[in-house]
């Protein structure tokens, strides 16, 4: 409720999308770009994993993921990415601007720990991207969308997956 007083409007919405696009559409093609756009967030993680201050972060964040059950995920990975995404895209964005909100983003995603700066640097990366989908299509859908497809297969993937290297007799010749 206050953020339709304070927006004057939905904040689902935004109030001059760069695609003038019927209701429909804009919230379809926001979804495509959002389950396109959290898919390649999530594999350029991937990808990062086999650098230092990755394996780092991933030690430092890995506790909190343990510490789930798959429920606990889906819930934290929706709630916040409707929360965040309300807020920052649907409330700032059209008040302060894309990269304003983006910084703000980043700054707010800090962690403890020495990856704490490569873990701002990527959520402000991560909300610029966001906040430009929102941009586009005008949809706070697409954004939600890719927010909690990014939170919960990587949380899954933090709780599941062991980032130090097994060590092993021969370089794992016996086994």
């Amino acid at each position: 409720m206050v953020a339709v007083v304070w927006r004057s409007g939905s904040p689902f919405l935004h109030p001059a999308p760069l695609l003038s696009l019927a209701d429909s559409a804009r919230h379809t093609y926001s979804a495509m770009m959002g389950l396109t756009v959290g898919a390649l967030i999530v594999m350029t993680t991937r990808l990062t994993a086999r650098f230092a201050w990755a394996r780092r972060l991933h030690l430092e964040l890995r506790p909190v993921a343990r510490a789930m059950d798959l429920r606990g995920i889906v819930v934290l990975a929706l709630l916040s990415a409707f929360g965040e995404e309300l807020l920052f895209r649907g409330l700032l964005q059209p008040w302060i601007g894309v990269f304003a909100q983006a910084l703000l983003f980043g700054f707010l995603h800090q962690v403890r720990g020495s990856s704490r700066y490569v873990w701002m640097a990527w959520a402000t990366a991560v909300g610029l991207v966001l906040g430009s989908m929102f941009q586009v299509t005008g949809s706070l859908l697409g954004p939600m969308v890719a927010h909690a497809l990014v939170n919960g297969l990587n949380l899954v993937y933090l709780k599941n997956h062991d980032p130090t290297p097994a060590r092993r007799a021969l370089g794992g010749l016996l086994g």
